[in-house]
């Protein structure tokens, strides 16, 4: 990226007044973008697995919710710092929170979830209905 000196008229042009929305737009999406962690879902013969990446979380901090086939994962999390040393005191406040939502498929068997919390990571296990498992390949005889 290569600065470059602007010198706006008395009224800004509407390329530059363009260029100053867009670029604090990008800016914007760009630090939200962080706030919200990736999501990875697998589907596996007999079930689905969702992992999502939230490091530094405890599974205290997190809340998930079933409500007419939406999987809710929401996560809220308060930090407080002080640091003192010899002339001042500094405190910082840090509050996280997200929510993301997913909804399950009908072959998906609600009652049977399952989630744990290890490394960061949250992997939430959704369990297939039987006759949606997948069938493995097979030959079939012509007679």
């Amino acid at each position: 990226m290569t600065l470059i000196k602007r010198t706006y008229p008395e009224f800004p042009q509407i390329s530059n007044w363009l260029e100053d929305i867009f670029a604090k737009d990008f800016d914007m999406v760009s630090k939200f973008k962080g706030t919200i962690p990736l999501v990875n879902i697998k589907e596996e013969k007999d079930c689905y697995i969702i992992q999502l990446a939230a490091p530094g979380k405890k599974k205290e901090d997190f809340e998930l919710d079933l409500d007419n086939n939406v999987l809710t994962i929401s996560c809220s999390a308060e930090k407080d710092e002080v640091v003192k040393q010899e002339n001042y005191t500094k405190r910082e406040f840090n509050y996280t929170a997200f929510k993301r939502a997913f909804t399950l498929p009908e072959i998906a068997e609600a009652e049977n979830i399952s989630a744990k919390y290890d490394a960061g990571i949250l992997e939430i296990t959704i369990a297939k209905k039987d006759e949606s498992k997948i069938q493995t390949k097979r030959k079939i005889d012509i007679g």
